[in-house]
């Protein structure tokens, strides 16, 4: 045990003093206006250098993921029917897909599967 933390120590203290050792050695360490800013011929940008983003884009992306995921986790329970009595499987499967589809209604009742807000 004691070699544990005594190796857990000096594995921290290597992390802390290289970080420290890294940002004082750095080259960026002054913000510059002008070097952070998007370069357009020395001029002045005439607009915006972000583009537009769709946060409604995002949630659907962002639900999409999760419905996604959510349904891979269902294919390990695929291959484990042979292994589970049927009464087991069918109300493990019933209840994870009626989980799934009350956060589908969640999400529509909400509105944010709609696209035209």
């Amino acid at each position: 045990m004691f070699m544990l933390t005594l190796s857990a120590m000096i594995i921290l203290m290597i992390t802390i003093i290289l970080i420290v050792l890294l940002n004082m050695t750095s080259k960026k360490t002054i913000m510059d206006r002008e070097k952070s800013s998007p370069f357009e011929c020395g001029f002045d940008p005439k607009s915006s250098s972000r583009l537009p983003f769709s946060m409604h884009f995002f949630l659907i992306a962002i639900i999409f993921l999760i419905f996604d995921v959510e349904i891979t986790l269902l294919f390990p329970l695929i291959m484990t029917m042979k292994y589970n009595s049927m009464a087991i499987y069918a109300t493990v499967m019933i209840t994870f897909i009626l989980i799934l589809l009350l956060g589908l209604l969640h999400e529509w009742k909400q509105g944010a599967l709609n696209w035209t807000n």
